[in-house]
């Protein structure tokens, strides 16, 4: 059999022909070496240990759990576990979100459905579509709205109403029909979407949606929802009109008035005195002032229209430069299509038509158009560099809640209004040892300026950083039932507050924060931007050959099936028995053994 990496450069490149279709797709499903590969990509995820409705975790995959599973695909027996179903809080704090956990063995398979997926659909997704893709992020997303919405008017907030539990599963194969011709692929489809959910111990059937939590849910959602990036790129080519705004008649007309007095001060500046000379200069000055008031363009111009569009995920933010009756039309517009293409209903509470100036709520992020007049000097000279560009902004309820949210901060109200704001303790962080309770706060810290880094105004987390640091230090105190100044005043050396600690190698320490919120306006991540090209990456790294060599690393005997042992945290290992002591000493949360010894493993536990 092909090696997946052949397989997937080969999906990748035949998927740039637009009339190419997919066949014997499904007979890669037969490849051992795709579930070595998918067992690669899934081990280290947080929930791997996770059981589904069997009780199955991603311990003990080896390659009979991987033949079987083959032949039950070849036979087309195969059958889908229903998820078990838990809820996890939204992050804006109001309800709860439905969470799928697969089996593991259907994690497997989808894992290796996904890879044959992504190589066939991810070279041809839009440039507008930034959630749940390789070298794609929020900040790719808000990147390209700093770059391509200069100038824009009005803003069309887009959501999508329950869009994952509301996918047309009939809609979304036909989506894939027209690419793939191979109904053993399209029925095993099937049977995820149909598989349901374990809920109080009740089935319940799946009629609709893609259910969150599997590894293929997210990139069925961007192939669905890719339908709208076409249809608007295509409502693009229609909407935009126009080549240039025309120039502002109250521009024109100070403008050519600063001109004339120019040209003529400047023919008779060697006849005019020192005094005419300084005269002359303010006047010129007041008169550019006077035109730099104006907008260049004419804003209101009904011969120029633009529209920009990016989505991620089933959040979406259109840009219009146009009148707010264009707007009306550019969100009916969408809805429509919506439901009658996708079947999908936009939330009307959440869908909004924001004025550019004002601020539309995008990822989290605040975004506004400004308008400040401000020149600077540039190689044109004064030049209004700041005018029409687009600022993003941390809101305050966005820092403030998650404050909240960890517990530590109290918000009280005197008698005249104001607010009055206290740091709390961590009590959840109190049998944690001190360095754990610093790296806990800077990691907090560090994740919420990380996202928030491309903000104008990302100083306001200074606040933020208040709260937490004397947090922390009462935390300090109540653990050690002393005061926050001698708490403060036992951990600090030159300034810093650190906590010390022993290792293998020696002392180690552990500081706070002190980074600073400096604004940073690449997206996070090295060589990200706005247009990255797609490439397959599907390696097989150390665990892949590690399995493939068929070695006990516990007994070392050879040629004999083996199976991977995983644990969910090498801190929870004590050390004291054989195999503990290979894991740690290895550093690694999965160990290769053969039947025997995994057997004698789970004796142990």
């Amino acid at each position: 059999m092909r090696s997946p990496q052949v397989v997937l450069e080969n999906l990748q490149k035949q998927s740039l022909k637009k009339d190419y279709r997919f066949e014997r797709l499904y007979r890669n499903l037969y490849n051992p070496d795709f579930y070595l590969l998918a067992y690669q990509n899934l081990y280290a995820n947080k929930g791997a240990m996770t059981p589904g409705v069997d009780g199955l975790t991603l311990d003990g995959v080896g390659m009979k759990r991987i033949e079987s599973l083959i032949q039950s695909l070849q036979d087309h027996s195969y059958q889908p576990q229903p998820a078990r179903r838990r809820y996890i809080p939204k992050k804006s704090g109001k309800g709860q979100r439905p969470l799928g956990i697969p089996s593991a063995n259907d994690k497997l398979v989808q894992e290796v459905v996904r890879m044959l997926l992504e190589s066939i659909y991810e070279p041809t997704f839009s440039k507008f579509s930034h959630g749940f893709r390789p070298n794609r992020s929020c900040h790719t997303a808000l990147a390209q709205v700093q770059n391509n919405f200069t100038g824009v008017k009005w803003f069309v907030e887009g959501d999508i109403k329950a869009y994952f539990d509301t996918i047309d599963h009939h809609t979304l194969v036909g989506i894939l029909r027209r690419r793939i011709k191979d109904e053993s692929l399209i029925a095993l489809i099937w049977k995820f979407l149909k598989a349901g959910y374990m809920e109080d111990w009740q089935y319940n059937a799946t009629y609709s949606g893609t259910p969150q939590g599997s590894g293929i849910s997210p990139l069925l959602a961007n192939l669905y929802l890719h339908e709208l990036d076409m249809y608007m790129e295509e409502y693009k080519k229609q909407f935009d009109k126009g080549d240039e705004r025309a120039v502002g008649k109250d521009y024109g007309r100070t403008h050519r008035t600063h001109q004339y007095w120019k040209e003529k001060y400047d023919a008779l500046w060697h006849t005019m005195t020192e005094e005419e000379r300084k005269a002359a200069q303010r006047e010129i000055k007041a008169l550019r002032k006077q035109f730099q008031q104006y907008p260049a363009k004419d804003p209101m111009d009904e011969n120029y229209r633009r529209i920009q569009y990016v989505r991620y995920a089933d959040d979406f933010l259109i840009g219009v430069i146009g009148s707010r009756a264009d707007a009306e039309k550019v969100k009916a517009d969408i809805g429509r299509f919506l439901s009658e293409k996708l079947k999908l209903a936009m939330s009307q509470e959440k869908t909004l038509i924001t004025h550019g100036q004002d601020k539309a709520r995008f990822l989290g992020y605040d975004i506004s158009i400004c308008q400040d007049t401000a020149t600077k000097r540039t190689s044109r000279g004064q030049s209004r560099v700041y005018t029409y560009r687009v600022k993003l902004f941390v809101p305050k309820e966005k820092w403030v809640g998650k404050l909240l949210e960890y517990g530590v901060l109290k918000i009280k109200t005197d008698e005249h209004g104001r607010e009055k704001w206290k740091p709390l303790q961590r009590d959840d962080f109190m049998g944690l040892e001190p360095r754990e309770i610093v790296s806990m706060y800077n990691a907090q810290i560090r994740g919420m300026y990380n996202y928030y880094r491309l903000a104008n105004n990302v100083s306001v987390l200074n606040k933020f950083y208040y709260v937490m640091e004397y947090s922390m230090y009462k935390t300090f105190a109540g653990k050690f039932s002393t005061t926050v100044g001698k708490a403060k005043t036992k951990y600090t050396r030159d300034g810093v507050f650190g906590v010390e600690y022993m290792t293998k190698a020696g002392p180690r320490k552990v500081t706070f924060y002190k980074g600073g919120f400096s604004r940073v306006t690449a997206p996070l991540g090295a060589g990200v931007d706005c247009k990255p090209e797609y490439v397959v990456n599907h390696q097989p790294k150390e665990l892949f050959f590690r399995i493939k060599a068929a070695k006990c690393e516990l007994c070392g005997k050879e040629h004999t099936p083996v199976n991977v042992h995983q644990v969910e945290r090498l801190k929870d290992l004590s050390g004291n028995l054989p195999w503990e002591c290979v894991m740690l000493k290895k550093r690694r949360k999965t160990l290769v053994v053969c039947e025997e010894c995994h057997q004698s493993i789970h004796l142990t536990l």
